[in-house]
Parts: C-alpha cells; sequence; structure tokens
C-alpha cells in the first residue's frame, strides 16, 4: 500500500511539472530556429507572433494582441541590435493597441539598417501598422495585411463621424458626439503616423492617397488585403518566404484540447509521387 501511495505522488508529481518541461523544450527549440535563421541572413531575428497557447482558463483560450509589453520588448531587441545589422520580424497578429504599434513601427523606421517583415499568414490593423515601416514585406502568397482605421471601443471611428452627417446634432446624444470628437482626432493622428512612415518610400502625394485609403475606413476593419492588392498599391511585397519562418511559426500551437477541426498527413506531396495505400 506504501508503495502505491508513493508512485500514486511520483505520478502526480510528473504530471505536474510535465507542461513546463515541455515549454522548457519548445522555447529551446524556437530560440535554435531563429539562430539559424539569424545565421543564414545575418540579421536579427525578431517575432512577434500571437497565438493562444498557455493562455486559457478552462479551456477558453485568451485573445492576444500587440499591447506596451510587446512594444517594450521589441524595442529593446531594436535597441541591442548594431545599427549595420539588417532586422527581420516575423508578425502575426490580428492587431491591437495603436500606441504600442506606433512605437514599434517608429523604431523600426528609424533602424538604419534594412528592416524586412515577414507575415507568414495574417498581419491586421496595428500589425499592417508595423508591416508599412519595413523596407520590404515578405508574404506567403495567399497572408493577408489589413486597414489600419482606429477603432473607439466595439465601433469603427470613420462610422461613428457619419452619424454627424446623417443626423442633426439635435437628434445626437452628448455621449456620440463625444466619440465623434475622440474619432476625428484618432483618424487624424493615425492617418499623420501612416504618411510619416510611407514617406520612406512614396512622395508626398501618393503617401497621403494610400494613407486615406488604409486609415480612414474605406472597408471594414477585417478586409483583407491580398498580396496582389498590396502590389497594387505600391507597397513592396515579396512572396519568397524562407522555409524556416514555416517551420519557426510551427512551433507556436495553439492551445490543446479539444479535437482538430484540420487534419492531413504532414508531408510534402508532388506530382510524381502520389499517395499509394497498402494492404
Amino acid at each position: 500500500m506504501e508503495i502505491f501511495f508513493q508512485l500514486f505522488w511520483l505520478f502526480f508529481i510528473l504530471s505536474t511539472l510535465s507542461p513546463y518541461f515541455n515549454q522548457q523544450m519548445l522555447l529551446a527549440a524556437r530560440a535554435r530556429r531563429i539562430t539559424d535563421l539569424e545565421r543564414k541572413r545575418k540579421s536579427r531575428v525578431i517575432t512577434l507572433i500571437h497565438r493562444q497557447e498557455g493562455f486559457s482558463f478552462l479551456g477558453i483560450p485568451f485573445a492576444r494582441y500587440i499591447d506596451i509589453d510587446d512594444s517594450e520588448q521589441v524595442l529593446r531587441a531594436i535597441r541591442m541590435t548594431d545599427s549595420s545589422v539588417p532586422i527581420d520580424l516575423v508578425l502575426h497578429t490580428p492587431g491591437g493597441l495603436v500606441l504600442a504599434a506606433e512605437q514599434i513601427a517608429e523604431a523600426l523606421l528609424k533602424h538604419p539598417a534594412k528592416v524586412t517583415v515577414f507575415v507568414p499568414h495574417y498581419a491586421m490593423s496595428g500589425g499592417t501598422l508595423i508591416a508599412l515601416a519595413a523596407d520590404e514585406i515578405v508574404m506567403d502568397p495567399n497572408a493577408v495585411l489589413g486597414p489600419v482605421d482606429p477603432q473607439l471601443g466595439q465601433y469603427p471611428a470613420a462610422s461613428i463621424l457619419r452619424v454627424l452627417e446623417q443626423k442633426p446634432i439635435a437628434e445626437i446624444d452628448d455621449q456620440t458626439l463625444i466619440m465623434a470628437d475622440m474619432a476625428r482626432k484618432a483618424l487624424n493622428q493615425v492617418k499623420r503616423t501612416v504618411v510619416g512612415l510611407l514617406r520612406k518610400h512614396f512622395d508626398e502625394q501618393k503617401s497621403e492617397e494610400l494613407a486615406q485609403l488604409l486609415s480612414q475606413g474605406t472597408w471594414t476593419h477585417d478586409y483583407p488585403i491580398s498580396v496582389e492588392e498590396a502590389r497594387g498599391m505600391g507597397l513592396r511585397v515579396s512572396t519568397e518566404m524562407p522555409l524556416e519562418v514555416y517551420e519557426l511559426m510551427g512551433m507556436y500551437p495553439q492551445p490543446r484540447g479539444g479535437k482538430p477541426s484540420v487534419q492531413y498527413v504532414p508531408l510534402p506531396y508532388g506530382r510524381e509521387e502520389p499517395v499509394t495505400r497498402r494492404r
């Protein structure tokens, strides 16, 4: 009976520590992959990847966005990088706090050496704002960017302003009027930031036109800007994504639990190597 009790506690302790050790092994594997990419490209590699691993409570994942902690970490990495060393930023995010995204974008813009932003899947809203600071944006052929128009709570700033165009002032409540004033300021501030980022590659007129398109509510906030559309805007977009970036993304899994909704044999298939079944 005593042996059974000891085995039970040993199993309990190992089960408790197992997630910690697994996480440490994953962090070490990521560090090795980042180092491999840095050696290949002779650059400083920074990742800004918003998955939801490890951020769940009772099986419910917490969404992750660009926040001040992210901007502090990225700015620290940039400060530790010599002015002659290129920076490669692997970006995967739904967006986030405008202030944090602007800080990261401005810091990348000031870096003298080449800055490349890799977008393997999506970089929406604040993620696109950061990408605009790069000398080159490398996207998967099916990856997307998004509009950078500011949001006030759950409402787009541009939509709040349109209330003033459609209703007499006397029929609009004070709270909406206050939000409209904030919306106007937010739109102007974001547009000014985008113009400042675009001046590095475009003249004043083109920068103003593109900033107007991206920041003033032309589309819904989740509108996907494809590679082709981004190139049509004049952005410097490549689809030459290094294999190491895809491998690195595979090391940022979603939280475990539940049945997977997507499943496939994780091997590359070619036309000359058809899949055959064996009995």
